[in-house]
């Protein structure tokens, strides 16, 4: 539950430079790393913890405006092209000089987490703490949809130069995704380090990473909230329950299945229920639970409603 959480705050963040904003970003999860990188380093130095995480934030989001700057002369593939540019950069500079990725093997041991000074052990209270960074986060998510902003950047998604027309800033709101996508970004990695990890490495924001992000969006369904949930549980939990499944069912139908079997019957099944899922509802997990939600609401009895 906690890494779901987590991963949950930061495929919101991601979705609303894709869902809401319609930019493409190919590294995200070199975003996440910055902040991650950023909020242990400054807990080394005696930084108060609730400081560290809102400096990993700002940190990820200050370098995400840097790259964010090529959203504003390309678009398509040429906009992924340049936030992979990204993902690759920070991937050498993480590996490469010591004094970010500590030196020893790469490995960056994180300090003991401390909320307001009292320091949090306990597997519930981190918990807890990553429960109330997926509230806020999604709370902010659900609220900007009303605002003046969400509205401007589904604008700026459907046709920026038709946005231009009606007097929406294209480029000013494309740095306010992308600065507000990468902060949240930053501060979810940084969680993910202090709650679960309690290390960083450089093969944790990987780009294959970034690639996993991408298909929780995409299966969750973009701009859906509810689907950012959906999608990160399908793409994060449903490779070991599936594996579990198939080796339980092997046992009771008393057929032995080798190692290698397990390795690759699991993963063969999850990408078929991907391709199953996106072919009944291209939208994503998030439209498909709409469509179900407002088949119940109205069986059997419809008419009763009119």
């Amino acid at each position: 539950m906690l890494p779901w959480l987590v991963w949950t705050s930061a495929v919101l963040g991601l979705n609303l430079i894709l869902g809401w904003a319609g930019q493409f970003h190919f590294g995200y999860a070199a975003i996440m790393g910055i902040g991650a990188y950023t909020a242990i380093h400054a807990a080394r130095n005696s930084v108060p913890w609730e400081i560290a995480m809102i400096l990993g934030g700002l940190m990820a989001a200050a370098i995400g405006i840097v790259f964010a700057f090529a959203a504003l002369r390309v678009k398509g593939l040429y906009l992924a092209l340049s936030t992979l540019a990204l993902q690759f950069v920070m991937d050498w500079v993480i590996s490469h000089v010591p004094a970010i990725s500590g030196g020893t093997q790469a490995t960056l041991q994180a300090p003991a987490l401390k909320l307001l000074g009292q320091a949090i052990t306990s597997e519930a209270g981190l918990y807890y703490v990553a429960l109330g960074w997926c509230l806020l986060v999604t709370l902010f998510m659900l609220n900007l949809r009303r605002t003046g902003l969400g509205r401007a950047l589904v604008a700026v998604r459907e046709k920026d130069y038709a946005a231009a027309v009606i007097g929406v800033h294209s480029l000013y709101y494309k740095l306010v995704a992308f600065a507000t996508s990468s902060f949240i970004g930053g501060v979810s990695g940084a969680l993910l380090v202090f709650t679960f990890y309690r290390a960083a490495t450089p093969e944790q924001f990987a780009f294959n990473i970034s690639i996993e992000l991408l298909a929780m969006v995409i299966v969750g369904g973009l701009g859906s909230i509810i689907g950012s949930f959906f999608g990160t549980a399908f793409i994060l939990l449903m490779p070991g329950f599936m594996n579990s499944l198939i080796n339980g069912a092997a046992k009771l139908a008393g057929v032995s299945l080798s190692v290698e079997s397990l390795a690759h019957i699991p993963n063969a099944v999850y990408g078929a229920l991907i391709i199953i899922f996106l072919l009944v509802e291209p939208m994503g997990l998030g439209k498909l639970y709409g469509n179900v939600r407002n088949y119940l609401l109205v069986w059997p009895f419809g008419y009763v409603r009119k």
